[in-house]
C-alpha cells in the first residue's frame, strides 16, 4: 500500500470549497492508502501568530477534519510539533539545501513581495520543512495543488541528493498524488472566481455557519435581472448559483430552477431562499458534529496523543536509519 503524507493548515474555519475539494479528497486517501495527516502548526509561525490563536486554530481544524469524516483509527492524524523527528529531518536536508534555489522558489517570491518586512529565514526554507514532513514517513505520494508542485519538486531534488550524497536508495521520490477524477470547483457568492477566505468572509459558506448566517450570504449572491430570451446561456454570476445549488439540492429542485430559466419565469430571490435552506440541511449535521467535537476535550486529547505516538513510532525508525547512514552513531 502507498504511504501518502499531506498537511492541514491551521488558517481559519472550513468552508463549503475545502469540503469538496480537500476533504473529500482526504477521505478518499484513507480508505486507498496509509495515510499521515498532519496539522502545519510549525508552518503557521512564519507570520508570528498570536499564541491564543494558534492554539484554537489548531484546535478547530481537528474538530473540523474530524467532524467530517477523517477517521484517526484508519489514519494517523497528529500535529505538527508532536513529531520532532521532523525537525530533526528538517536540519539534515537543511545541510543539502542551497540557498540559491530557495531564493527561486515562487512561493518565496511572492510571500516576501506580499510581506516585504517579515522576510525570515523559515519563509526561505519553508519547501525544506514541507520535504522534512513528506520524507520523515518516506512518503511515496502527496496531495499538492498547483502552488505547492515546485515544493514537491525540491522534496524529490533533496531525496535524491541525500542518496546520492551516502550512497543509499533510503529516501523514495515521492510523486503528486492522482485522485483519478476531476475535482469539484466550489464558486465564490460574489459571481467570479471559486469559493475561498482571501476573497472576503461573506464570499464563503463556513461550515460552522448557522443557519441564519448562511441565509444572509446566499441572499446577498450576485444576479442579474434575469434572462431576456427562452434557453439562453447563464452568465457566469448565475451559473454559479445553479453550480452550488448542485452540490446541496435534489435534482428535482435543479430541474424545476432550470426550466424557469429556460422559459424566463425565474424569480432569482426564490431560488437563493431555496439554496440557502437546502444549503442548511447539507451543513447542519457537520456543524453540530464540529461543536461536539470542539467542547470535548478528553476526545481531541485521545485523538492527537494516538497520532503522535504512531507517527512518532515511524519517524524514530526514519531517524535512527537516517542517522546510522550520515554517520551519527551512538559509541
Amino acid at each position: 500500500m502507498e504511504t501518502v503524507v499531506s498537511g492541514i493548515r491551521p488558517t481559519g474555519n472550513l468552508h463549503l470549497g475545502n469540503y469538496f475539494g480537500a476533504v473529500n479528497n482526504f477521505l478518499k486517501m484513507q480508505q486507498d492508502a496509509n495515510c499521515y495527516f498532519f496539522v502545519a502548526d510549525y508552518h503557521s509561525l512564519t507570520t508570528h501568530p498570536h499564541p491564543d490563536n494558534l492554539n484554537a486554530s489548531v484546535k478547530q481544524v481537528l474538530a473540523e477534519y474530524l467532524a467530517c469524516g477523517l477517521d484517526p483509527e484508519i489514519s494517523t492524524l497528529y500535529i505538527q510539533s508532536d513529531l520532532p523527528e521532523t525537525t530533526e529531518l528538517y536540519l539534515f536536508l537543511n545541510m543539502l539545501s542551497y540557498v540559491g534555489e530557495l531564493e527561486r522558489s515562487a512561493s518565496f517570491k511572492e510571500k516576501i513581495r506580499k510581506n516585504p518586512d517579515n522576510v525570515n529565514a523559515g519563509l526561505l526554507t519553508y519547501p525544506v520543512l514541507m520535504a522534512a514532513d513528506i520524507l520523515i514517513h518516506r512518503a511515496t505520494k502527496v496531495p499538492v495543488g498547483k502552488d505547492q508542485e515546485q515544493h514537491l519538486e525540491m522534496t524529490r531534488n533533496f531525496a535524491v541528493r541525500f542518496n546520492h550524497l551516502y550512497g543509499v536508495e533510503f529516501f523514495p521520490e515521492p510523486v503528486a498524488y492522482n485522485f483519478g477524477v476531476q475535482l469539484v470547483k466550489v464558486p465564490g457568492l460574489d459571481g467570479s472566481g471559486k469559493m475561498g477566505k482571501s476573497e472576503g468572509e461573506g464570499n464563503a459558506i463556513f461550515l460552522i455557519d448557522e443557519d441564519d448566517v448562511i441565509k444572509k450570504k446566499v441572499m446577498r449572491a450576485v444576479t442579474d435581472v434575469g434572462p431576456t430570451g427562452p434557453n439562453q446561456q447563464k452568465p457566469d454570476a448565475i451559473e454559479n448559483i445553479f453550480s452550488l445549488m448542485r452540490l446541496v439540492s435534489s435534482n428535482d429542485t435543479i430541474q424545476h430552477f432550470e426550466d424557469s430559466f429556460n422559459n424566463c419565469t425565474i424569480r432569482y430571490g426564490d431560488m437563493k431562499k431555496q439554496l440557502a435552506e437546502d444549503m442548511n440541511v447539507f451543513i447542519s449535521p457537520i456543524r453540530e458534529k464540529i461543536k461536539l467535537i470542539s467542547a470535548d476535550e478528553k476526545y481531541l486529547a485521545k485523538v492527537v496523543k494516538a497520532g503522535a505516538d504512531k507517527a512518532h513510532e515511524n519517524g524514530r525508525k526514519t531517524i535512527n536509519e537516517a542517522r546510522k547512514i550520515i554517520g551519527i552513531r551512538s559509541f
